[in-house]
C-alpha cells in the first residue's frame, strides 16, 4: 500500500463499531484467535467499508441500492494517493479538478478524492439510477459545490459528450469493467469464494455489481483501449490521464498505442493490496511547452 494509506495495518473493528455499532454483529473469532469479519457476506463487507467511511474520512452517509458494486476502501484510496503523487508535482495554486469517469451509485473516487485531497470533481456515469444514487451520496454529505455529476448518454462512448471545449482537468481517474461477459464475471467470483473456503451454491445471488460495473463488450481490454483513443481526441484538455489496469499483460499494448497516438510521457504504477497485484498507466499528451504553461497557471 501507498505509504498515506490509512489503512496499512489491521482493520481497528473496535473504532469501526464505535462509529457504526450495526457493524458488532458482523465480528467473530476466527481459527487463529483474530476478530475479524466474513468477507464473502455482502453485508458485513458494506457495513465495514461504510464505518471506515464515517471513522477515517468523515462520510456520514453512504448508502446505494442492493445488488450495486460495493467497492474496498483501502484499494480505492489507494489509487487516490498514488494520483495525488503525480498532481503535486504540477505546483498548481488551488484545488486540483479531476473527471472520474465511471463513478457508479456508490460515488467512491469523488468522496475519498474530495476528503483526502480536496480535490473538486466532474463525475460520469452511463447509468442513470448510478447517477440518482450518487446524487444522493453527495447531497447528504453536503458536498454538492464540490462534486457534480454528469450522465454520459451513450454508453459506448467515454469522453466524448462529457468534455466540452472549455473543460480542463488536472487527472482522470477510472475504476474499468474487467470482464468480457456476466460468465466471466461469475467465474471469477467463484474462484474468490473457493479461496476464502466459501460455498460456491449461491455465487449468481451473492455477485456484488451491475453489468456496467462489471464487464464490457470486449472485456477490459476493449474498454482500456478505448479510453487511451478517445483522450487523444483531447490532448491538451488534462494534464494526466489515468486508468486502474487489472491485466499486467495490456501494459505492452497500451504502450504502443498510446506512443501512435502522441503520448509524451507514460507512467506506469505499480499498486500491491495484501496478495492482489494491479497498476495505474498514467499519460499525458502535452509536450514541454504546454506543461509549463499549464504549471504557471
Amino acid at each position: 500500500m501507498h505509504k498515506n494509506n490509512k489503512h496499512n495495518a489491521q482493520y481497528d473493528l473496535e473504532k469501526l463499531v464505535k462509529v457504526l455499532p450495526e457493524l458488532q454483529p458482523h465480528i467473530f473469532v476466527n481459527k487463529h484467535g483474530n476478530s475479524t469479519i466474513d468477507f464473502a457476506n455482502l453485508e458485513s463487507v458494506k457495513l465495514l467499508n461504510t464505518s471506515l467511511l464515517k471513522a477515517y474520512y468523515n462520510i456520514d452517509y453512504w448508502q446505494f441500492p442492493e445488488g450495486n458494486l460495493c467497492p474496498p476502501i483501502p484499494g480505492r484510496v489507494d489509487y487516490i494517493h498514488y494520483l495525488n503523487d503525480l498532481i503535486k508535482t504540477l505546483n498548481i495554486t488551488g484545488a486540483p479538478k479531476i473527471l472520474d469517469v465511471g463513478t457508479g451509485a456508490n460515488c467512491i473516487y469523488p468522496l475519498l478524492g474530495n476528503a483526502e485531497y480536496n480535490w473538486r470533481f466532474l463525475a460520469s456515469d452511463c447509468n442513470e439510477k448510478a447517477i440518482a444514487s450518487a446524487e444522493n451520496i453527495i447531497a447528504k454529505n453536503n458536498l454538492k459545490e464540490e462534486i457534480k455529476l454528469i450522465l454520459q448518454e451513450d454508453e459506448n462512448l467515454i469522453f466524448k459528450g462529457i468534455l466540452k471545449p472549455e473543460d480542463t482537468f488536472e487527472a482522470t481517474l477510472c475504476n474499468p469493467p474487467f470482464y468480457k461477459n456476466e460468465a466471466e464475471a461469475i467465474a471469477a467470483t467463484t474462484r474468490k469464494l473457493k479461496g476464502l473456503g466459501k460455498s460456491t451454491d449461491t455465487v449468481t445471488r451473492n455477485f456484488a455489481g451491475q453489468a456496467n460495473e462489471l464487464w464490457y463488450k470486449g472485456g477490459e481490454k476493449a474498454f482500456l483501449h478505448n479510453y487511451l483513443y478517445e483522450s487523444s481526441l483531447f490532448k491538451t484538455q488534462c494534464f494526466w490521464y489515468t486508468i486502474l489496469v487489472s491485466n499486467k499483460d495490456h501494459v505492452k499494448t497500451m504502450k504502443t498505442s498510446l506512443t501512435k497516438l502522441g503520448a509524451t510521457t507514460i507512467k506506469v504504477i505499480n499498486m500491491s493490496l495484501g496478495n492482489k497485484q494491479s497498476r495505474v498507466v498514467a499519460w499525458t499528451f502535452l509536450n514541454n511547452k504546454e506543461q509549463e504553461l499549464w504549471q504557471s497557471k
